[in-house]
């Protein structure tokens, strides 16, 4: 789902950059299953932990102060606009999993996209119900 609505409060701004996120990693699991057996193929991953610290810092702001503050790390970058750059990074753990075994990478990786997924769903859903109660 793109959302393309007018961000109305600092949490619509947080869970329009969770679905974001979510939607760009989902295309990079993707890619690593359908993929997987090229010559030199690595699996990639968007930087969850760096992310999520990311989300869990904005709104411990916006609970403290009401205002919304998106820091930088090293693979995750935010813009004007409520913009945001997340770049991938080789997976080590399922880069050893396709050397040993290749039924376990593809396990964990569709157990990966399962993750996400829900993580999608929920922020779809908060925000669908944030709309809807905003719209009252």
């Amino acid at each position: 789902m793109k959302v393309t609505t007018k961000t109305l409060d600092n949490i619509t701004e947080v869970l329009t950059q969770i679905i974001e996120f979510t939607e760009r990693r989902r295309d990079i699991l993707t890619r690593n299953i359908s993929d997987y057996q090229n010559e030199g193929f690595q699996p990639m991953d968007l930087p969850v932990i760096e992310f999520a610290d990311c989300m869990t810092e904005a709104v411990a702001e916006h609970v403290s102060s009401q205002r919304l503050l998106l820091c930088d790390r090293e693979h995750v970058r935010f813009g004007k606009g409520g913009c945001f750059d997340a770049l991938p990074v080789v997976d080590s753990q399922a880069l050893e999993l396709l050397s040993t075994n290749s039924k376990r990478y593809l396990e964990f990786q569709i157990q990966k996209l399962s993750e996400n997924l829900m993580n999608n769903k929920i922020a779809v859903e908060l925000l669908n119900q944030k709309r809807q109660r905003h719209s009252l």
